[in-house]
């Protein structure tokens, strides 16, 4: 058990890096702090004091945040008592968030007399959305800017009893890129409007720069027109480049003029977009000579061309001139955009309408292993991402929204439409998120919703790169990519007065997020505090078998089909096959698959344990890999993050534990040192029956594209060499 808030005094906030002086002023904060609730008996309300009452400000050393935090936390049992909490809502905010307020409007005439505000009456209303999808989706058509050629006859048809997720939104036509570009009253969406603001990496200390709606809708309708000139209707064109102005700009416009964009990460290698542009068929590809990161550049049309393109049309990163020789085929930006230099400006072009479950974007899978998944987006999809960032990250016009990314991920074109369909403001850095020079241009930008994965929130920890910006305009961060580590996310959140961390877990075939945290409810870090709006899952059992909803338990998710915005076909498999084949029955309708082993708490927060494909057996106990390195990380100050895979001895037997590790820079180990020290936590933390057959330190990970993490390369690896050593 470590230091009980009551023993924080003077001399540990010292040894935790506060002067004297203020040092006294937390401990006096402390001690009232205490007495105001009941002598911290509780220690949900005497941290709720805490944060009110900003006593830990951004500017503090984090291992004094760490200090109060774990002592506030020190006798608190999460088993019999759920999560450790770190934020709670206030009544008056959340009636003026946008599902707030929705829920003060029709709450009563929905729920009856069951509504009491929209913080107690929140899982209630969720359920309603799962319950009754035609009307919370007809609220939430009411509050994005979608706007249709021809309406929907209606929001949701099942009478196709082969389609699972039944047809949403039949017989409406619309462009989802007009609705992006084009001003509503509501949200408030003007010409004037903000609605990109960037920096170029290497121009710290400039002025942010700037783009209206109505400058933006210009420029998309310039590219279309040129697209027209070089392409057919409904071709495939790949964008493989960084997520910039630009980039922002040839997605919509491929989009307004009905064509179809593919999504190809900028960091794949030739083989890798290759393999895209062969199962998409891609016409050609929008591509930059070089990127620029960490004032370094890196050559990416000549990877590009590697893979054999039909044809490529090439943006100089300088904004001049390209710094690369062209094939005979290709095009310069310069050349693809003079082919309408003659047409008067401002151009104007007539969007290309299409039915709503037309194809609008091939996005793809990580691909560990044969091709990637080729995943079509139509025209719900955006609508779906666009629908939980409102309901869940509450983005409202006046906020600044960023979140490094890139179009060939799922991120970015969420991020995308989250923006322009919410009528907040996009932000943009044009180079390495791991820079303080991205940091400041949060701050310069007033950014108002930052997104991360937890990775790069290790990263900013770990070298203190962000140290004395100001971040505190941010009131929500958002995360997602993967397993969020407790104490890095004490540090991001306490960078802005503990605001919140919304968490995110989803799909790209979901175009969303099927749990997240919510504004509406207290958080929990690491954890997810409800099903996403209008979602339903239940948690199966070994035999698939749900559990009750109301049962602290771990397994695989099973999602109720009637998943607005998910997709329903596969371009290169067998989409009954990957996510309906074998899933059970629950009243009445086949699950959907998705992979995840997840956890529900006490009180019902959710914690993801991995895929079902990263469980492991020890000593006939399943357990995850993400459960062991949450243990594990914390084991010792020299340890950067940890992988846990399972293996079976050569000889046959039962798996055996072993843990890889990446150590800080600057610190030094001994294997079986870390071996002691990694049993004795985990042993202590989760069974004493488990135990550390193997330790292995590494310099990082393999991980995807998408900077997912690979344990099945890691238990390959340790495969091989114990079967090398076996041999010996």
């Amino acid at each position: 058990m470590g230091i009980r808030i009551s023993e924080v005094g003077v001399e540990e906030l010292v040894k935790a890096g506060l002067g004297a002086e203020e040092a006294k002023v937390i401990e006096r904060g402390l001690k009232v702090a205490i007495d105001r609730t009941g002598g911290g008996s509780n220690p949900r309300d005497l941290w709720r004091e805490l944060t009110a009452r900003r006593l830990l400000r951004p500017s503090h050393p984090h291992a004094v945040h760490q200090l109060v935090y774990y002592a506030v936390y020190a006798d608190y049992d999460a088993s019999s008592n759920g999560p450790p909490l770190y934020w709670f809502p206030s009544l008056y905010q959340a009636k003026y968030t946008n599902l707030g307020r929705v829920m003060e409007t029709h709450g009563s005439k929905l729920l009856g007399a069951s509504y009491k505000d929209p913080i107690t009456s929140f899982s209630l209303f969720q359920k309603f959305a799962v319950q009754h999808p035609e009307v919370y989706w007809s609220f939430i058509l009411k509050e994005l800017s979608i706007q249709f050629r021809e309406p929907p006859k209606c929001i949701l048809d099942t009478s196709d009893k082969s389609k699972h997720g039944g047809t949403w939104l039949p017989g409406s036509v619309l462009n989802i890129a007009e609705c992006c570009i084009l001003p509503t009253n509501y949200p408030s969406k003007q010409d004037d409007s903000l609605a990109i603001v960037w920096r170029d990496e290497g121009c710290d200390d400039s002025q942010v720069n700037q783009m209206t709606l109505k400058e933006l809708r210009e420029q998309v309708m310039l590219v279309a027109s040129a697209l027209d000139t070089v392409f057919s209707k409904g071709d495939t064109i790949a964008i493989d480049m960084p997520m910039t102005v630009t980039a922002v700009i040839i997605y919509l416009a491929i989009i307004l003029a009905g064509f179809v964009v593919v999504s190809i990460a900028d960091s794949f290698a030739p083989k890798e977009i290759a393999t895209r542009l062969r199962v998409s068929g891609a016409k050609a590809i929008f591509t930059q000579d070089f990127i620029v990161r960490g004032g370094r550049k890196f050559p990416l049309y000549s990877r590009v061309v590697e893979a054999i393109p039909p044809k490529a049309i090439v943006i100089p990163v300088s904004g001049k001139d390209l710094d690369v020789r062209l094939r005979k085929q290709d095009l310069s930006w310069n050349d693809f955009l003079s082919s309408v230099s003659h047409l008067p400006r401002p151009i104007y072009y007539s969007p290309v309408y299409l039915p709503i479950d037309s194809m609008t974007n091939i996005l793809f899978s990580s691909g560990t292993t044969g091709d990637p998944k080729a995943i079509p987006w139509t025209q719900l999809s955006p609508i779906r991402c666009a629908a939980d960032s409102w309901a869940h990250i509450d983005g409202q016009p006046g906020d600044v929204f960023c979140w490094p990314t890139n179009l060939g991920w799922v991120m970015g074109p969420i991020l995308l439409y989250s923006s322009f369909l919410t009528g907040t403001t996009l932000a943009l850095y044009h180079g390495s998120p791991l820079s303080r020079g991205f940091g400041k241009f949060v701050q310069d930008a007033g950014v108002t919703k930052l997104g991360t994965v937890p990775s790069l929130v290790k990263a900013w920890k770990s070298t203190k790169c962000m140290e004395g910006l100001d971040w505190t305009k941010i009131s929500s961060f958002a995360s997602t990519g993967e397993a969020s580590n407790v104490d890095d996310d004490l540090w991001l959140s306490s960078r802005a007065y503990y605001n919140p961390i919304i968490e995110c877990c989803g799909g790209t075939e979901l175009a969303s997020s099927y749990i997240q945290g919510s504004l509406l409810q207290p958080q929990a870090f690491g954890a997810f505090s409800s099903a996403s709006m209008a979602t339903g899952f239940v948690i199966l059992d070994e035999n698939g078998v749900p559990y009750p909803d109301d049962q602290a338990c771990v397994g695989e998710v099973g999602l109720f089909p009637l998943y607005m915005g998910a997709i329903d076909r596969l371009l290169n498999a067998d989409h009954e096959e990957v996510y309906f084949k074998g899933m059970p029955m629950h009243k009445g309708m086949q699950l959907r698959r998705h992979g995840d082993i997840i956890k529900r708490t006490v009180g019902g927060y959710i914690v993801v344990q991995g895929r079902a494909d990263d469980t492991m057996n020890l000593g006939g106990i399943k357990t995850s890999s993400v459960e062991i390195e949450r243990v594990c990380d914390r084991a010792d100050e020299s340890v950067m993050e940890t992988a846990a895979v399972s293996v079976a001895p050569v000889s046959g037997g039962p798996e055996q534990l072993a843990i890889f590790v990446v150590l800080k820079k600057g610190f030094h180990h001994e294997r079986d040192k870390l071996k002691m020290l990694f049993s004795r936590a985990i042993q202590s933390s989760l069974n004493p029956l488990f135990k550390v057959s193997f330790v292995k330190i590494v310099p990082e990970f393999p991980r995807t594209a998408s900077n997912k993490l690979l344990r099945r390369v890691l238990r390959d690896q340790l495969k091989r060499e114990l079967h090398i050593q076996s041999k010996m």
